[in-house]
């Protein structure tokens, strides 16, 4: 079978998605079919929101499916009338097994760690948030556990001490366009051995990447400094760690936002404290001074410390518990 004929149904939702399926439709694969979330009411005049998988599949003229529920029978019954061969899922929802088991080919999963490492909804953001050095993409076959297939490929990449999660993400979304292609290609040539994940050996211990909530960005300084900065470079620039302050003017507290630091000296100063310094802005952590270096408060944009600085008194700013 060649790719003209290899019949695909792409499932994908945000733009980490997009990269794979445009490199899918522009070498010529068969995607006879694209599946994506329903619309979204969003903002203040709560207009439907497209993904931008589906806002790709209208501007090419794919055929798009957006069901509410997967285990509807009309929703199965349109996908099983596509004769796919094979489905490819990137960043979508846990698919019933009427679905992933469909095609004869199998369905094939990209998803943007190392597994078993970070099995679940945010491996990115988790990779980073722990300080590790390395993460990667990994294609894998789909079964009834999330995230727990036999492995397919892998491929790896560093991450830097300056990245935040969005770094990270716009690498493995090139990475992982590649490692789809190359799934893809090796499943034509029918040179595949999937491979459990529990028989990798040592070092490869699974771990949970679950969901970020509001609270996961809730920044506690109790903690050490090197803790606290690489949750803020996890969550930078999207959700965002963030704060309560307290600005000592008899107004409630507010909800600052933290997106770029650096780790400063260290600090006998009670953990929370706000010190500005030489035009700099620091809070103390359990060990060392954290430079804020880019921040957002509500109502404002985003800016540099410094810049913020230079219209807003600072002295009686605390942290709010």
């Amino acid at each position: 079978m060649n790719k003209e004929d290899l019949r695909i149904v792409f499932l994908g939702t945000p733009e980490f998605a997009v990269e794979s399926l445009d490199r899918l439709y522009k070498g010529g694969y068969n995607i006879v079919g694209v599946v994506t979330m329903p619309d979204k009411p969003a903002g203040r005049g709560h207009k439907l929101l497209f993904s931008p998988v589906k806002q790709y599949a209208l501007e090419h003229g794919l055929h798009l499916m957006q069901p509410a529920n997967l285990k509807s029978q009309d929703f199965v019954d349109e996908l099983r009338g596509l004769n796919a061969d094979l489905f490819i899922v990137i960043a979508f929802r846990m698919l019933p097994e009427v679905v992933w088991s469909m095609p004869k080919l199998g369905t094939f999963n990209l998803h943007a760690s190392l597994l078993p490492k970070y099995r679940g909804a945010a491996p990115i953001n988790w990779a980073v948030i722990n300080g590790d050095d390395r993460t990667g993409v990994t294609t894998f076959f789909l079964k009834h556990e999330i995230d727990t297939g036999d492995i397919i490929d892998q491929e790896e990449v560093a991450i830097a001490p300056e990245d935040n999660v969005g770094d990270v993400h716009d690498r493995l979304m090139m990475l992982g366009a590649d490692l789809t292609i190359k799934t893809v290609d090796r499943i034509l040539e029918g040179n595949l051995s999937a491979v459990p994940q529990d028989s990798l050996g040592v070092g490869c211990v699974p771990t949970p990447a679950p969901k970020i909530f509001k609270e996961t960005c809730r920044i506690d300084w109790n903690n050490e400094s090197v803790r606290v900065h690489n949750l803020v470079r996890g969550l930078s620039p999207y959700p965002a760690a963030w704060t309560s302050v307290d600005k000592g003017d008899g107004s409630d507290p507010v909800q600052m936002k933290v997106f770029q630091t650096a780790v400063g000296a260290l600090t006998d100063l009670p953990a929370g404290t706000v010190m500005v310094e030489n035009g700099r802005l620091y809070i103390a952590c359990a060990d060392r001074l954290l430079e804020v270096l880019s921040l957002q408060l509500p109502g404002r944009k985003r800016m540099s410390a410094s810049d913020f600085m230079r219209g807003c008194d600072l002295s009686g700013w605390k942290i709010a518990e």
